[in-house]
C-alpha cells in the first residue's frame, strides 16, 4: 500500500487548509528564481522552474514529520548582468526586495513565523541576504535564504564530471532539464555551443559586476554537452536531501528565531 504524502503546494490548497497549517507552526518555502537567458539550448524559465522543483521535493521529504508550505515561485529576480543578450527579464534591487517584503509579511500576518526564501538563481545570492537580514529584523521573525546548490555543493561536486559546481545554462543545470521537461532541451545546440567552463565570480574572492558576455559570448558558461538526464535527476534529489536535512537538523529554526527576538 502507498504511502500518502502530505499536500505541500500552497495553490493547491483551500484558505481554511492553510489557515490549519499555520496552527501546527509549518514552515513556509518560498523559492526565488529569475527570467533569463540561458544560452541557444535552454528556456528563460530555468531558474525558476528548478526553484520550484527542489523546494517541492525538499517540502515532500520533510512533510511526514513537519508541516511545510511551498508557495508559489516568485519568478522575476536581478538579471541586470544578462540583459544584452535579449529574453530577459529583471527587477531593480528596491522592486526586488519590496515584492518579498510584501510576500513575508502577508505570510507574518497570518501566523506564519519560518520562511525560507529558496534561491534559484546566482544573480538574487547577495540581495537576498541582504533582504532576509532587512526582513527578519523588522518582522521579528526568522525569515531565512540559501540558494539550492550551495547546501549540496560536496554532492554536485561527485556527479558533474567537466564542473564542480553550477555554472549557467551548464552541464549541471541542462541535466536538471533534461531530468525534467526534455521537450524544452535542444541537445544540438547544446553540443555544438562554445562557452567557457570557468567563470561567473572567479575573481580570485574580489568581487566586481560584471555583464555574462564578459565571460561568454554565448551566454553560457560550463559545459553542457556533457548533460544527461540521469545526472540531472541525481542533482535534483541531492540537492532537494541537502535542505531537508538542513531544515530537520539541529535546532535551526529555534535558534535563529531566538537570536532575533533577543
Amino acid at each position: 500500500m502507498e504511502s500518502i504524502v502530505r499536500e505541500v503546494e500552497w495553490s493547491r490548497m483551500k484558505a481554511h487548509e492553510i489557515k490549519a497549517r499555520q496552527a501546527e507552526n509549518a514552515l513556509v518555502i518560498v523559492p526565488v528564481g529569475s527570467f533569463e537567458q540561458h544560452g541557444p539550448h535552454l528556456p528563460v524559465q530555468v531558474d525558476t522552474l528548478l526553484a520550484g522543483e527542489v523546494a517541492r521535493r525538499a517540502a515532500v521529504k520533510i512533510a511526514a514529520t513537519q508541516s511545510v508550505l511551498v508557495t508559489p515561485t516568485v519568478w522575476c529576480g536581478l538579471a541586470e548582468h544578462h540583459m544584452s543578450f535579449g529574453g530577459t527579464l529583471t527587477l531593480d534591487f528596491e522592486t526586488f526586495q519590496a515584492l518579498l517584503r510584501c510576500i513575508c509579511h502577508s505570510l507574518i500576518r497570518q501566523g506564519f513565523r519560518k520562511i525560507l526564501l529558496l534561491n534559484g538563481h546566482g544573480g538574487n545570492i547577495s540581495a537576498l541576504n541582504v533582504i532576509s537580514d532587512n526582513l527578519s529584523r523588522e518582522f521579528e521573525t526568522s525569515i531565512a535564504t540559501t540558494t539550492y546548490w550551495l547546501p549540496a555543493r560536496d554532492a554536485f561536486t561527485r556527479v558533474l564530471d567537466r564542473q564542480t559546481s553550477i555554472g549557467h545554462a551548464c552541464e549541471a543545470e541542462t541535466s536538471m532539464l533534461l531530468a525534467l521537461n526534455p521537450e524544452l532541451v535542444d541537445m544540438k545546440a547544446a553540443n555544438s555551443v562554445k562557452a567557457p567552463e570557468r567563470g561567473l565570480y572567479d575573481e580570485g574572492g574580489f568581487h566586481f559586476w560584471r555583464a555574462t558576455s564578459y565571460w561568454s559570448a554565448s551566454g553560457v558558461v560550463g559545459a553542457p554537452a556533457a548533460a544527461n538526464a540521469e545526472k540531472g535527476e541525481t542533482l535534483l534529489e541531492a540537492a532537494a536531501s541537502a535542505i531537508a536535512n538542513r531544515i530537520t537538523s539541529d535546532n535551526m529554526w529555534q535558534e535563529a528565531l531566538g537570536s532575533v527576538e533577543r
